[in-house]
């Protein structure tokens, strides 16, 4: 996107500024497309695309599905290392107090929702998921922490988490 309203750059952060803000357009990371009618839908962020057996999956779409389940409370979604299909979808799911679940009862749920290849191949649950000051889920530390570390951008660093 690009306008008057947008910003210049990051604060002290060059190089972030050089990958986000080029020729005038700052690339937000989304990625969507345009419907028939021109309306633009947002599917996910790129940095959260789960590539899996050569198969594009889009996490907002796996925690869409699983959150239908009624004993869920939260749920985030990230594409963990796998040796055969590149990355695997992987939930962690906060459920509602009282509420149980098992992996196979929320991955047969998503799997009536959603494509079968789109369903977590694993699922942990937790009592919370990592949140920024902002609110926000914490992606990157999920996948850092389930991954052993082994996180696709090298140099990337998150805060401790024990869900």
């Amino acid at each position: 996107m690009r306008g008057g309203h947008i910003s210049t750059g990051y604060w002290n952060k060059p190089v972030e500024t050089r990958e986000t803000f080029v020729d005038g357009w700052i690339r937000t990371g989304d990625v969507g497309y345009l419907d028939e009618h021109g309306y633009l839908f947002v599917q996910d962020r790129i940095k959260d695309m789960i590539v899996s057996g050569g198969e594009n999956v889009y996490s907002t779409e796996v925690e869409a599905a699983i959150a239908e389940h009624p004993a869920v409370d939260a749920v985030a979604v990230v594409g963990l290392p796998d040796e055969l299909w590149g990355e695997r979808v992987h939930a962690v799911v906060v459920l509602h107090e009282g509420e149980a679940a098992t992996a196979e009862e929320i991955r047969e749920h998503t799997r009536q929702l959603i494509a079968h290849y789109k369903a977590p191949r694993s699922v942990n649950f937790v009592s919370r998921l990592p949140l920024s000051g902002a609110g926000k889920v914490l992606k990157r530390s999920i996948k850092e922490y389930y991954s052993g570390g082994k996180t696709s951008r090298p140099g990337v660093h998150s805060l401790q988490w024990n869900g």
